[in-house]
């Protein structure tokens, strides 16, 4: 399912997938990036069904 040009919009964008998790353990919620088709940056979602688990922090 692609994305919606106007919820990539508004959502932040992060260069890369490092950058994307590391913002993700920051998070107070379970959040997951993902590689988005529109922008081709990383956006975090809070999706996690079928996605896969996050790294261990660092």
């Amino acid at each position: 399912m692609r994305t919606r040009l106007t919820i990539c919009r508004k959502k932040k964008s992060f260069a890369s997938e490092a950058d994307a998790i590391a913002a993700a353990h920051i998070a107070t919620i379970e959040l997951r990036p993902y590689l988005c088709d529109r922008c081709r940056h990383y956006h975090l979602t809070s999706r996690t069904r079928g996605k896969r688990r996050l790294p261990a922090a660092a």
